[in-house]
């Protein structure tokens, strides 16, 4: 079993950063062959991937609307993903999520990822 938590949400306002941590317990196994990813949503609104790393870190993937914002990383030593996020707007706002597979293919689908965690709240304030 794969348990994840989330930290570092919480509120700031347009323009501002956050830097969003999940670290991961993996017993009997190990943090570091998994995918790595973090999805949002909104209210009213589907899951969307955010950003994904590959176990090695070698591959990353960004959703178009944090292309340039965003940066996915991962210290495979501490068990734990990172999420830095900087010039935030107001459509950033979401729950965020940390999620883990094995595995690349259909990186964005939210339904190939085993593991997530319990999310942490990002306001972003105009």
């Amino acid at each position: 079993q794969v348990q994840l938590v989330e930290s570092g949400g919480g509120l700031v306002q347009a323009g501002g950063s956050l830097r969003l941590a999940c670290a991961a317990s993996a017993s009997g196994r190990t943090f570091s062959r998994y995918t790595m990813a973090w999805f949002r949503q909104a209210p009213g609104k589907e899951r969307e991937l955010v950003a994904a790393t590959s176990w090695s870190g070698q591959d990353t993937y960004y959703g178009d609307s944090v292309k340039g914002r965003f940066t996915i990383s991962r210290d495979n030593a501490k068990n734990t993903v990172y999420l830095q996020m900087n010039s935030l707007k107001t459509e950033d706002t979401a729950a965020y999520y940390c999620a883990g597979r094995v595995g690349w293919t259909s990186v964005t689908d939210p339904l190939q990822y085993a593991y997530w965690g319990q999310g942490t709240q990002v306001t972003v304030s105009s």
